[in-house]
Formats: C-alpha cells, structure tokens, sequence
C-alpha cells in the first residue's frame, strides 16, 4: 500500500492529466506559457482541482518535484503558506521554468507566507532570470494583498526597482515595471515616488530601463 503523499501525488497526476490539453500547447508557447512535461490546462481547471484537493502541504512538495508547469502550479494552490521554509521557497525559485509558474507561486502562495518580505530582496539579487523575475513578481502582488503592510516598507524597496531596470531579459523587465506600477497603484502617498523612480527611468540610457519608466509613468499619470 503506497504512502499516503505517494497516494495523493499518483491521483493527483492522473487528474492532472486527464485534463490535458495538448492542442493548446503551441498557442500557450506563443505568451511564452512553456516549459518541458507542460499539459496544457488553463488555470480555472487548476483552481478547481486545488479545491477538491485542499491545502495539502506534503502533496505541494511532491507536485512541484515533477517538474511538471501545471502540476507546479497547483502546488502552490495547495500548499500550506505558513508551512513553507525559507530552503523550500528558495528550492521552487530554483525550479522555476516559465513565467506563469512564477507568477502563480507568488500569488497563490509565496505572498501568503510570513517569509514573503524578506524573499523579496534575497530573489531580486538573483542572476537566473525566473528567479531574478520572483522576487519583483512578489513585490508586486505584495503590493496588491498585504493591504496591512505600511507604505514605508514599500518605499524602501523602490531601490530595487533602480538597480533591476537595466535587465533587458523579457521576463525580468515585465516584472520589473510590474512592481513599480502596483507600488505606484498601492495609494494615493506611494504615487509620486514611484512617479518620480518612473521619470529617472525614462531618461536612463537603457532600453529597458526607458521602456520600464515609459510604461509606469503613462499608467501612473492615467489615475491622477
């Protein structure tokens, strides 16, 4: 008789690939929504599944060591976001191989944990470009839902915004101009610094910095 995580991952991929889209997988790869093992299931599908599993945290460890994008992406939906360590966060950085997994961890997990804060920086000083891309990507959402957290905390992160800028990786820069904009979005006293981190940008000699300033700036001016 298999152990029960060993019990609930077998189910838990059968139903993974029971739904599997492989038709879908070309269009996905064009939103570079890729990654090696991938099945194609949209997350609505995923968000389902993560109900009639529930919060699982030994399954969530189990199903990101597939390596599988959707089978990642539901752990995070069913992981246990107190139960994570700082070496269990920093272990699914590492395996991160496409930008909605990336995304997704940090949405549906990473933000929910009592470490998020302090991952921001550690991820942000990364060189590998999803794990480079995390530590923004949960800057933002950060930015988002931990509605109880002082803008002042906000602040001080803007110098990470600063020293990414110049990134010119795809998934790196999005991110990037993601945080400013949902910094600069948080409220009304968080709006002209990240205005002002917006026009630096925009006169730096960098395309990705200028395009990273252009872009938050016009949303930015658009909710004055």
């Amino acid at each position: 008789m298999p152990n029960k995580p060993d019990h609930r991952l077998n189910i838990a991929l059968a139903a993974l690939r029971e739904r599997a889209r492989p038709e879908q997988l070309d269009a996905m790869a064009r939103f570079g929504i890729t990654g090696d093992g991938r099945l194609g299931l949209a997350v609505p599908t995923l968000r389902l599944l993560a109900r009639q599993f529930g919060r699982d945290h030994e399954l969530a460890l189990a199903l990101w060591d597939t390596a599988i994008p959707d089978a990642q992406i539901l752990a995070g939906m069913v992981a246990e976001p107190a139960g994570l360590t700082v070496a269990q966060m920093d272990h699914w950085v590492a395996g991160m191989r496409a930008w909605d997994v990336c995304d997704q961890a940090c949405t549906n997990a990473f933000v929910k944990s009592p470490l998020a804060w302090a991952a921001i920086p550690r991820w942000a000083a990364r060189e590998a470009e999803f794990e480079k891309r995390a530590g923004f990507a949960l800057l933002a959402v950060a930015a988002l839902h931990q509605k109880q957290r002082p803008d002042a905390d906000f602040l001080a992160r803007l110098p990470l915004i600063e020293a990414a800028a110049d990134d010119e990786r795809n998934f790196v820069k999005k991110a990037v101009n993601w945080a400013l904009r949902q910094i600069g979005k948080r409220s009304a006293g968080l709006r002209e610094p990240a205005l002002t981190v917006a026009e630096r940008l925009c006169r730096r000699s960098g395309k990705a910095a200028r395009w990273i300033g252009g872009d938050a700036r016009r949303e930015l001016q658009r909710r004055a």
